[in-house]
């Protein structure tokens, strides 16, 4: 059996303020003095918290009615200064992530770690000879200060807060996450890399990422998301905006596991200028509910995109996933591989949108679907929408949707395994194409996860 305690582990950790519970104007002006943010900032979170007050709840994908934000903790910030230093970061939470492997990370992997503990990134760090290049990795509330013409021109400019009800709510309550910027023509060659740690019952996290990939530069970013398991709600609502220029290449790999207490309601979208490129790799396997669909525009002739995402529903899990993806340029292209496992009663739902507009003249695009259910108690459903405004257009798709029969569980066992180790086979086979696109300790611990979650399911 494997240890989940890596993942499901609570630290006592001091706190140098927290808001009470709720949301009002009162409780975003605290938060705004306690970062000492500029006044531009500020009147940014109050006119999207107009926004959220007035906009509607999601007309689709999960049902959030029992998700109560007067309960929720909006901002918490830990006693513990941002450190670019490991040894300067406090006991309690250097212990939270030394458990969960990301010092081991940065040393064996990574050319630069941003650890973000409940609101506030506690640790940023990036190798110097990256620091040298020009390239800027920074904790976005420096960004702010730091930054701000650049941070201006580009923050919520994707996503703006009247985009939905959500966004608004990020736009007013947003805390921590990380600022990338990498200049014309530099290559990283090394991951960067930004984890999430949500460690205390009844909070919300609302990190914010951007990413700007110049000219021809290179880059891969991999984000990692966890939280022990309470019996009370939690909130993750975060944001990514990726702008991609003319010929850069973006690479984002995410692997969720947030506790079955959360509420997933993340956005994620980028923008591809001419012969850029865009590639997420996405595996989603905690949370309550999710509604999660990473958006790329392609805007620029010849620009391309790539998106392989796996879900993964569990027992009293509604997980609604998918991806879009605009070709508003010609000859763009596109390619989505979505995969989803349901078991124990689980719910894993795909919502795709694949729009080819009248000026994407020789744009291709192929989506596949592929869901596995490991039992009779669970569900799974596909439901892409592809809209097609010209004809000169190669546009293909492909849904499966099946359960693993009860012969092939029968042919392994006879062959000497048993049924979880027979199902964690096919399982493993099913995922992949996702794993191949993960780093190796990445893709290990993707696979590690996915057998617990098998063993657990079946008991």
């Amino acid at each position: 059996m494997i240890n989940q305690s890596k993942f499901d582990f609570r630290n006592e950790a001091k706190y140098a303020y927290k808001t009470p519970p709720g949301l009002n104007e009162k409780v975003i002006r605290e938060i705004s003095e306690a970062k000492n943010e500029p006044k531009w900032m500020l009147e940014h979170r109050l006119q999207a918290f107009k926004i959220f007050e007035n906009y509607h709840e999601p007309h689709f994908g999960v049902d959030i009615r029992k998700l109560d934000l007067s309960k929720i903790v909006a901002y918490m910030k830990p006693d513990a200064k941002k450190s670019n230093s490991w040894e300067d970061v406090p006991e309690e939470i250097k212990d939270t992530f030394e458990k969960l492997g990301i010092p081991e990370a940065e040393r064996k992997a990574l050319a630069g770690v941003g650890a973000q503990y409940d609101s506030e990134v506690v640790y940023q760090h990036i190798q110097k000879e990256l620091n040298d290049l020009g390239i800027v990795f920074l904790d976005m509330e420096t960004a702010v200060k730091e930054y701000p013409d650049l941070v201006k021109e580009y923050f919520m400019k994707l996503v703006p807060s009247h985009n939905h009800r959500y966004a608004a709510l990020h736009g007013a309550l947003w805390s921590g996450g990380s600022f990338l910027y990498v200049p014309k023509g530099v290559k990283v060659p090394l991951p960067l890399q930004a984890y999430f740690r949500m460690n205390n019952p009844g909070m919300s996290q609302l990190e914010h990422t951007l990413i700007i990939a110049d000219e021809g530069s290179e880059v891969e970013f991999i984000e990692g998301c966890s939280a022990p398991f309470y019996n009370v709600t939690n909130l993750h609502a975060g944001m990514v905006e990726i702008y991609v220029k003319k010929g850069a290449k973006m690479k984002y790999s995410t692997i969720q596991n947030w506790s079955k207490n959360t509420y997933n309601l993340n956005t994620k979208r980028a923008i591809v200028d001419e012969d850029g490129s865009m590639e997420w790799v996405s595996g989603s396997l905690g949370s309550f509910k999710t509604m999660l669909y990473p958006m790329t525009i392609l805007r620029g002739k010849g620009a391309k995109n790539s998106s392989v995402t796996l879900t993964y529903a569990g027992p009293n899990q509604h997980l609604d996933t998918g991806s879009k993806v605009f070709h508003l340029a010609p000859y763009t292209s596109s390619i989505v591989n979505a995969r989803s496992i349901s078991i124990g009663g689980g719910w894993a739902f795909y919502r795709g949108w694949v729009k080819i507009g009248e000026n994407a003249k020789g744009a291709k695009s192929s989506v596949e679907c592929n869901a596995l259910m490991l039992d009779n108690k669970s569900k799974s459903d596909t439901v892409p929408l592809i809209e097609v405004f010209t004809d000169d257009a190669d546009v293909g798709h492909e849904a499966k949707i099946g359960r693993i029969s009860e012969e092939q569980i029968y042919y392994l066992m006879s062959r000497g395994l048993s049924e979880i180790d027979a199902k964690n086979m096919i399982v493993r086979g099913f995922i992949e194409p996702l794993v191949k696109e993960l780093p190796l300790e990445y893709a290990l611990e993707l696979n590690k996860l996915i057998n617990l979650e098998v063993e657990s399911s079946i008991g």
